[in-house]
């Protein structure tokens, strides 16, 4: 589906959003909403609701035109993942107390907003659920969506727990950064949402039923989110934030960071007390110090042969795990991440 289509269709999914204009009540209520979605959900680089059509397309083996009716409801899937994303990040900007987000200032840095973006957070969510009713209700697979959304995000909750409870503000332990709690953090955090989502939206869609095919693709698609999420961590750290569309601050949270990780595998003891003294400190001498080490320890290099040495394995993967499932599907997602700048 090409990009220009899939946005052109935002506009009514927010009208499907909002209340009916004839309950005057919630007239406020229901500009604020509009306001929110508007500002939050379409500013992305929309790779999680767009690959919700491009797998299905691979799934359905054949170059035939999809019917409108086809298009419309990928389209309705692939904004109810963008607004998923955007729910959980307003609420994520607000625990990290971050800046900005896809180039503009959070929405809770607003004026007006501030913890009324809690709010707004659960709206947007809602509005996933009365999207997939609206437009779905009808079909076979809508309890699997609906299980799929729901099971999703108490996936990604879990996974903000594990992350804020490992890095708590104000609280520094290194000991807490080992790459087994880092991967935990990433699987249910990051890559639940970001990719084994639009992939199972999909294989719903298109009638896939086997849990075995459903497993396969979890296998390779988690894997993938870990190389996305690594991905992350570095560009937070060295990435132009002009690009990204954020400034990174993972170092002043106290975030369980593959660099980090990475890091206390390779410092020297003196080494490790400048990070002990110089980590979660929300001071730019204290960031400099520890963007420092990362370079004295070469990891940018690290994170290069990283990057090489796990897309040949997840090419790998992909061979071995696909079974029955178009392994072109997965090759298609990997390659839209490889050597990404933002």
């Amino acid at each position: 589906m090409e990009l220009a289509k899939f946005d052109s269709a935002f506009s009514k999914m927010v009208e499907d959003c909002l209340p009916e204009e004839t309950d005057e009540d919630l007239s406020v209520a229901s500009k604020w909403l509009k306001k929110a979605l508007e500002y939050n959900v379409p500013h992305g680089k929309k790779n999680r609701g767009l690959s919700v059509a491009a797998s299905y397309r691979h799934l359905l083996r054949s170059d035939c035109p999809l019917t409108e009716d086809e298009v419309h409801k990928l389209q309705v899937l692939g904004w109810c993942v963008e607004i998923l994303q955007a729910w959980l990040l307003v609420a994520d900007d607000i625990m990290d107390q971050s800046h900005t987000r896809r180039g503009q200032p959070c929405w809770f840095r607003n004026e007006g907003v501030g913890l009324v973006g809690l709010n707004d957070a659960f709206l947007m969510e809602s509005c996933v659920y009365k999207l997939l009713k609206k437009h779905f209700r009808q079909e076979g697979y809508y309890i699997h969506l609906v299980e799929l959304f729901l099971e999703t995000s108490h996936q990604t909750e879990l996974g903000q727990a594990l992350d804020i409870l490992t890095a708590p503000e104000n609280s520094v332990n290194l000991e807490q950064f080992t790459m087994e709690k880092y991967r935990a953090i990433v699987k249910y955090k990051t890559a639940f949402y970001s990719f084994y989502c639009p992939v199972a939206l999909a294989m719903h869609m298109a009638g896939v039923t086997l849990l075995d095919d459903f497993a396969r693709a979890e296998k390779i698609l988690l894997a993938m989110g870990e190389f996305f999420q690594i991905q992350d961590d570095f560009l937070d750290c060295f990435g132009d934030p002009s690009v990204t569309g954020k400034v990174g601050t993972d170092i002043e949270d106290n975030k369980c960071s593959w660099l980090v990780v990475q890091a206390l595998q390779r410092v020297t003891t003196e080494q490790r007390r400048v990070l002990e003294a110089n980590y979660g400190r929300k001071d730019e001498g204290s960031v400099s110090c520890v963007k420092q080490l990362y370079k004295d320890l070469n990891l940018q290099q690290v994170y290069s042969d990283y990057e090489e040495s796990s897309y040949r394995d997840l090419m790998a993967l992909i061979e071995a795990e696909s079974g029955s499932l178009p392994n072109g599907m997965f090759i298609e997602f990997a390659n839209r991440i490889y050597k990404r700048k933002k």
